[in-house]
């Protein structure tokens, strides 16, 4: 099945790259790698605002996270073309706005690592990293980078 069939079966539409918010741009190839920006999380277009422990719950995060994923496969999209030439999500990182004593940073990340596995079947399945900070710029919730691997061109 499609990507893009997959995607509609969700009822998930792609959002158009953002504009980055300092000097920097939203992706980079190199041979068949594509580096994804960091992307963080939206809610109606602005930052979606707060910090897990303190404000939000384990599953608004994973909300937040499930939402960045979007956000990414749309910046995929326009990186190279067509989501079908991926031959597998290599990486995500997560950085998880949290308290000091917040500790389900892997969960909240699941809200991502899980859309990537509906999506993309096990061409999804990939290494990750999840942390706890302080802050996001913003005061965003949740920000994540992505890294895939591109089938090579015939």
């Amino acid at each position: 099945m499609s990507i893009y069939n997959k995607l509609t079966q969700l009822n998930i539409t792609l959002p158009p790259v953002s504009i980055p918010a300092a000097a920097y741009v939203p992706f980079v190839q190199t041979g068949n790698l594509v580096f994804l920006s960091g992307h963080i999380a939206k809610q109606d277009g602005k930052p979606w605002v707060g910090q897990l422990g303190k404000n939000m719950t384990t599953e608004e995060g994973k909300a937040a996270a499930r939402a960045i994923a979007i956000d990414l496969m749309g910046t995929l999209h326009a990186a190279v073309g067509d989501l079908n030439r991926v031959k597998r999500i290599v990486k995500l990182m997560s950085l998880v706005n949290s308290t000091g004593d917040f500790t389900e940073q892997h969960l909240v990340t699941n809200g991502a690592s899980e859309l990537m596995g509906e999506v993309f079947g096990v061409k999804g399945a990939h290494a990750r990293s999840a942390f706890g900070v302080a802050q996001i710029p913003m005061g965003a919730c949740v920000e994540i980078e992505l890294i895939a691997e591109l089938e090579s061109a015939s």
